[in-house]
């Protein structure tokens, strides 16, 4: 018992530095890159599209190689070793191409620790329906709790935020070296062939209709995901909202309340319900915000208030459901799997629909917010009813 709760505590701990030591500069990049380095919002725009491109290359490959070759923990402490490196050059770079390049390798290090982390938690968890979001919640605060660091020491325009995501990386580095060993699995001495190294065998997957449809609609959810993340600073500021960006942290506070009733709603709904009433929490948010656009502030705060039903209850649960159908030899290549769909294909796609979108519904006269929402709160019903229609009504038992 008193090694379950230290290695509980030892997650915790890598949650809170995972998701600390991306929130450290990755909010306050891109007032960096325009405000003290003077690039232009299409370079700021494809800095930012590199964790897009990234996620879409390397979490796959890097979960076959923690499913084949090395132990998962050895794999992430490896990749946020080349991190600290890396952020160290990226804070000492002030072109753009160097800055570009840079970011790029990073988040080709980065951002197959996100599937890491979940898979090497939910290994040791014997129930992680119900442990996993009370372990998870530490990533959110720690999210929030280094946002609130580097705005009150006011470091937003400098390349500190680097340097302090460098020691968050340190510290990883020495928490992965304690985690708890992988479980029993067979070993592998040699390169497994291309097609495992490629993930072709995580693809295997998609053969069952329910786990394809679960793909799909990851990859939909996360195209409106690139609305949220992009336009709801601007939107509130357009519409005359005061301290914006202190308002939305709202949603991520309302993130920490729903992730810790996440295993509530579980044991009631099982995980099918959860996460359709998640996507169509996406749905009611835009269109919130949609009627809010004549500044009617309470539904614009319950547009953001939703954001713990929409993100914990889809990607939370997504997550878990992931770790409970994949084969055991095939966990870390399944999360990455996921990854890729999120917060790759699915978040490329959603930032190029969203500039689209607003570009076309903008005018010298302004933004016509209320159209430009309409757009992903359609895709969210769309993406709902097909959920509906092809993963709810299968009989497979998934909870």
């Amino acid at each position: 018992m008193g090694s379950i709760k230290v290695s509980n505590t030892l997650f915790q701990v890598m949650m809170f530095l995972e998701y600390a030591i991306w929130g450290a500069w990755y909010v306050t990049l891109g007032a960096y890159l325009g405000q003290t380095l003077q690039f232009t919002g299409t370079q700021i725009g494809l800095v930012y599209g590199a964790f897009a491109v990234a996620a879409m290359i390397s979490p796959i490959l890097i979960g076959t190689v923690a499913d084949y070759l090395l132990p998962a923990k050895k794999v992430l402490a490896i990749l946020h070793l080349i991190g600290v490196l890396l952020l160290v050059f990226i804070a000492n770079q002030d072109e753009y191409t160097g800055v570009y390049a840079l970011v790029l390798i990073y988040a080709l290090c980065y951002m197959p620790t996100i599937a890491l982390t979940n898979s090497i938690t939910m290994e040791h968890l014997p129930n992680p329906e119900s442990e996993f979001p009370r372990i998870r919640v530490l990533g959110t605060v720690g999210w929030i709790a280094i946002g609130w660091v580097v705005s009150t020491l006011k470091l937003e325009v400098t390349h500190y935020p680097m340097y302090i995501a460098a020691g968050l990386s340190c510290l990883m580095v020495v928490v992965s070296v304690f985690l708890p060993e992988a479980k029993a699995r067979k070993t592998h001495t040699q390169l497994p062939p291309l097609g495992k190294m490629l993930g072709l065998d995580a693809l295997s997957l998609l053969k069952d209709r329910a786990f394809l449809v679960l793909m799909l609609c990851s990859l939909a959810t996360s195209i409106p995901l690139s609305f949220y993340y992009g336009f709801t600073n601007l939107f509130m500021n357009d519409s005359g909202i005061e301290y914006a960006a202190a308002k939305m942290t709202l949603g991520q506070v309302s993130e920490i309340v729903c992730m810790l009733l996440l295993p509530f709603f579980f044991r009631r709904w099982g995980a099918k319900y959860v996460i359709l009433v998640a996507i169509l929490a996406w749905a009611a948010r835009y269109l919130f915000f949609a009627f809010s656009a004549e500044a009617f502030y309470p539904w614009m705060l319950m547009g953001i208030l939703l954001h713990g039903i929409c993100y914990d209850f889809f990607f939370v649960a997504s997550q878990i459901y992931v770790n409970n159908y994949a084969p055991k030899h095939l966990i870390n290549s399944a999360q990455g799997l996921l990854t890729q769909m999120t917060y790759g294909v699915g978040m490329f796609l959603g930032t190029l629909l969203s500039g689209i979108v607003v570009s076309h519904f903008s005018t010298d006269a302004g933004y016509d917010w209320q159209a430009i929402w309409l757009v992903p709160a359609c895709i969210s019903i769309v993406v709902a009813l097909f959920f509906w229609k092809f993963f709810l009504q299968q009989q497979e038992n998934i909870d």
